[in-house]
């Protein structure tokens, strides 16, 4: 194959339309439990983190909330993914050699905000969020009250009906219940057993199962490793507990220039993905883990 402009340009479209494919392909699993939000600079604060506000009756002038209680801030960060092809196998016609390549890098891109989100939620039990506490914390406070959405029992059917009512029964600091319904059961693949037995059994030793359906049991692969934590979630707010910030979508790149360090160096041609982003925490309310350490 001769290599010349037109030749490159059409690598590159070929690799782009494969890369586009296979990144539509991958159905990530971040979107059941995190919200989007976009971002337009190198960091955004979340202001309006805080108390969760209810109508009241409008009785004299408008009581203004206040949205201003947080100073949390999510940072973005720059990742990427790239490999070289070689010019001899260009000149050889091999580029179908590096199909699955392409396909990996857009596979890894589509999959990046899991990564962030799940890693994010894994070390909820040591990672601050909004009000300085850890995400999963026995002592939240709001309105002179403390609230806690942290629990230590491994995931039986009694610790999962003491997590749902523990949710449900959250306030605001007007002591409003939030009418918040936990909707997802989040567990690494060694509770994968557990968490069907309590959500999609019909029976439970014998017994009929009284929260079956109560929740969509959601097996994270990334979870692994901390096998005993499992995570209680509500999701089916507009704000949900987890935050994807996403600066600058994925997008497929190269550097294939003659003039290039990388081709008149090493006779490389470099393709890969970059984005920007980074992933935060939303309303700790929304949320109840366990880190599983104790019997009950």
């Amino acid at each position: 194959m001769i290599i010349n402009p037109q030749t490159l340009r059409g690598i590159y479209m070929g690799f782009n339309t494969l890369f586009n494919k296979a990144f539509e392909g991958v159905t990530p699993m971040y979107t059941e439990v995190a919200m989007v939000t976009p971002s337009t600079t190198a960091a955004e604060t979340y202001a309006w983190l805080g108390d969760i506000p209810g109508m009241r009756e409008w009785i004299g002038d408008r009581e203004i909330q206040n949205l201003t209680a947080s100073g949390y801030t999510i940072r973005n960060k720059p990742f990427e993914l790239t490999f070289g092809v070689d010019r001899d196998d260009v000149e050889d016609d091999k580029i179908g050699l590096y199909n699955p390549s392409v396909e990996n890098l857009a596979q890894a891109a589509a999959a990046h905000p899991d990564k962030l989100i799940f890693e994010l939620l894994k070390n909820g039990f040591s990672e601050l969020c909004y009000d300085g506490k850890a995400f999963f914390a026995a002592d939240h406070q709001v309105g002179g009250k403390s609230f806690s959405n942290k629990g230590t029992a491994k995931l039986t059917l009694d610790a999962y009906v003491a997590a749902r009512t523990a949710m449900m029964s959250m306030t605001n600091s007007k002591g409003e219940p939030l009418g918040l319904v936990p909707d997802k059961l989040v567990v690494p693949p060694a509770l994968e057993k557990n968490a069907r037995d309590i959500l999609v059994a019909d029976y439970i030793n014998g017994t009929r199962n009284t929260m079956q359906g109560t929740a969509k049991p959601v097996v994270v692969p990334r979870l692994a490793g901390k096998d005993s934590a499992w995570y209680l979630l509500c999701t089916t707010r507009p704000i949900k507990p987890l935050i994807y910030q996403q600066r600058k979508k994925a997008k497929f790149v190269s550097l294939t220039s003659e003039n290039d360090a990388n081709v008149f160096m090493k006779k490389q041609f470099l393709y890969g993905v970059d984005c920007r982003g980074n992933a935060g925490f939303g309303f700790w309310q929304m949320a109840y883990g366990s880190d599983g350490s104790a019997d009950s």
